[in-house]
């Protein structure tokens, strides 16, 4: 999904290092402190105004995702909810509810308290609204952090609270209604707060002392003893005191994988599911080929890292950008080369609301800088409200151009990475309607860069799939002329990312979603190509030869009409199977691979000429075949994952969920004759290290 357009906002972030270790007996284990179940948020706070919509005043969030808060307008205009991860806690029926009513520079007592399913909201000590939750409270331990402004900490989109905040304090366990009428602000209780902010100095520290380090972001500021939210100011980068240990993993292939997965396909190992698995920040660096790409690791979306030296036998790197350590998740993005020669990459920082831009530290790609979020202005100096979402960033000439992806895709320039002034909508106005999508078409997973002599646009749209544009570029604006597709099917061949080789090579890749096997499966590298006739060309890698052996060759065969034809040495699982055909008088012919023992059962990949097909199974692929042109087909088999390459005009993937020991390969004819010949096969080396006798 698109996240809405994101308007500059603050937040004050404090953040929690809750275990305790015994300061007494320094010798003694580190005694892990019970996580805070039942709970009681408390602030006195005066909002702005009464027409604003989601931020919050008081908000506690684990680190992970989960929170609970003080939250005002979010559903229902002027009235407080406790705010909760997906509503999960929050009462959705507010029609009951007072609306508050107090004027601005008016500070109201808010108080909700948690306990075991019960959630009660106060209103200056009176009883606002009851209700019980469908889950039980929400747990927060170590790394808990508090946010005032945000509703937590990867709100994606521009609500801010605006207004003040006098005394904000969390209680470990729920008051009671007499408890809570019996607190006043900037006075100490009988109870001990387990956390608490008075704003009487202009750190904003929490005086339990729990939360060590307290930022204030943007526009938020301490005044009078108050903290001071304004609602529209810049844009936060929430910080923690105590940063959150990052939890290092390096993916690894097992030593006796399942016997379905894949021999020669990249694809994501574990830990963690490489859902999604979307290919980012591709590069050639120092001698080896980099290439990230999405997995759901335990601190949150992250990017695995790999690295090669001829983009065939990957290895994995730990995984380092991940959001401890950047703040955020991690999401699309691309690679690029900085005007010094140095590797950078930009992404969406997931929950951020902000692309973001970071710089290698170092030639293994393995440390990065702190990421810098984009803060674009319009062309009159004003801060931009322009939308951000999956990025792209090239160098032309001295000039950085960036693409914010969405429906429509904004773009952007900047001198130096760091000033950015948006220049409105991608597409050029006089894009021709008859390339059959929208110039406001979504487009996400972006790469552009220089193919032939054209502008190449790869990309996805949510809606459509993997695709792509071909033009130029006319005052700053893109000007396709030509648009076609990759995928025709849900996500099997989609989020598509592209690096350039040392020898000049545009090498692209896309994640295969096909639920099995495995998760996070990579296509074949393809090698596309813009000659002077401007059909775009795609064939396999070439280092993909590499891995042939065991070639097996069968004579010319002359395919009779309806009457099947068995190869007899080329079979199996894991291969590369190339054939030359002339169609004859064929309305359709081809191959069937993953017959079954008696021949029969195969997966089909079929040419119709006259329907100008290429099928596979019943997945049916745009191509065609000039008067009188021979079709030369190359066929990559790697279990249940099948690639297919036609006349280096079309390209598609399948997946096929077969029997193993159904390894049959047969050609078939219909509807007229056909010839098949220069048939062979080579079996595939596995590029993993395989297990030892």
């Amino acid at each position: 999904m698109n996240p809405p357009p994101i308007h500059r906002q603050h937040i004050v972030a404090l953040t929690c290092c809750a275990a305790i270790f015994s300061q007494v007996q320094p010798a003694a284990a580190a005694v892990p402190e019970p996580p805070l179940l039942d709970k009681t948020l408390v602030v006195w706070a005066a909002p702005a105004n009464l027409t604003q919509r989601g931020g919050s005043a008081l908000t506690i969030d684990d680190g992970r995702d989960h929170f609970d808060g003080i939250v005002f307008g979010e559903l229902a205009a002027a009235k407080w909810m406790a705010g909760s991860d997906g509503y999960l806690r929050t009462e959705k029926d507010q029609g009951s509810w007072a609306a508050e009513t107090a004027a601005p520079g008016t500070f109201v007592q808010l108080a909700i308290t948690y306990k075991d399913r019960q959630v009660t909201m106060y209103r200056n000590g009176q009883a606002y609204a009851q209700y019980t939750m469908a889950t039980p409270p929400q747990e927060f331990a170590a790394w808990s952090m508090v946010n005032i402004g945000k509703r937590h900490r990867r709100q994606s989109d521009a609500a801010q609270f605006a207004g003040a905040i006098d005394d904000a304090r969390i209680y470990a366990g729920a008051l009671t209604a007499a408890q809570i009428a019996a607190l006043q602000p900037n006075v100490a209780s009988e109870l001990k707060p387990w956390a608490w902010w008075s704003f009487d100095d202009k750190e904003a520290k929490d005086r339990t002392g729990r939360f060590v380090s307290t930022e204030l972001v943007g526009g938020a500021k301490v005044e009078d003893g108050k903290l001071v939210l304004d609602g529209v100011s810049d844009q936060l980068l929430a910080k923690t005191g105590t940063e959150v240990p990052i939890v290092y993993e390096q993916p690894a292939w097992p030593a006796k994988p399942p016997a379905e997965w894949l021999t020669y396909h990249l694809a994501h190992p574990g830990p963690g599911n490489g859902m999604p698995g979307d290919p980012n920040c591709a590069f050639f660096w120092k001698g080896r080929y980099h290439l990230h790409y999405i997995y759901a690791h335990q601190a949150g979306f992250s990017f695995a890292h790999v690295s090669s030296a001829d983009m065939v036998h990957w290895k994995w790197h730990p995984t380092t950008l991940t959001p401890p350590k950047t703040g955020h998740g991690m999401f699309s993005g691309t690679g690029f080369f900085t005007k010094d020669g140095k590797p950078a990459i930009i992404y969406h920082g997931e929950g951020s609301g902000r692309n973001q831009i970071a710089f290698a530290l170092d030639d293994n790609l393995e440390k990065w800088s702190t990421p810098m979020p984009i803060m674009p202005k319009e062309p009159s100096g004003a801060p931009s409200t322009v939308k951000q979402w999956d990025p792209d960033c090239w160098l032309n000439g001295n000039t950085y151009y960036g693409l914010s992806g969405g429906g429509p895709p904004y773009l952007m320039k900047s001198p130096d990475l760091t000033n950015w002034v948006n220049l409105g909508e991608l597409m050029h106005e006089r894009m021709p309607t008859t390339l059959g999508v929208s110039r406001k078409e979504d487009v996400s997973c972006a790469n552009m860069f220089r193919l032939g002599n054209k502008w190449m646009l790869l990309c996805i749209s949510h809606n459509l799939g993997c695709r792509y544009y071909l033009g130029d570029f006319v005052g700053e604006k893109f000007l396709p002329e030509f648009h076609a597709m990759m995928n025709w099917r849900a996500w099997d061949f989609f989020a598509p990312e592209s690096l350039l080789t040392p020898d000049g090579r545009r090498v692209m890749w896309a994640w295969c979603n096909l639920g099995y096997p495995q998760s996070g499966i990579q296509s074949l590298p393809r090698e596309l190509s813009l000659p002077a006739d401007g059909v775009l060309r795609i064939k396999p890698l070439r280092e993909l030869e590499q891995l042939r052996e065991e070639a097996k060759h069968e004579a010319t065969v002359s395919l009779k009409s309806e009457v099947a034809h068995p190869l007899k040495e080329i079979a199996g699982d894991a291969l590369e199977l190339k054939i030359h055909f002339q169609p004859g008088t064929a309305k359709e012919f081809g191959v069937e691979v993953y017959c079954d023992a008696a021949g029969n059962n195969g997966f089909p990949i079929i040419i119709e000429p006259g329907g100008k097909i290429l099928r596979l199974g019943d997945l049916k692929v745009p191509f065609e075949l000039r008067a009188g042109e021979a079709l030369d087909l190359r066929v990559f088999l790697d279990k249940n994952v099948i690639e297919v390459f036609a006349n280096e005009r079309q390209a598609a993937v399948a997946s096929h969920r077969y029997t193993v020991g159904n390894h049959g390969i047969r050609l078939v004819s219909r509807g007229g004759d056909a010839v098949a010949s220069d048939i062979t096969g080579w079996k595939m080396k596995s590029t993993y290290p395989q297990p030892k006798p």
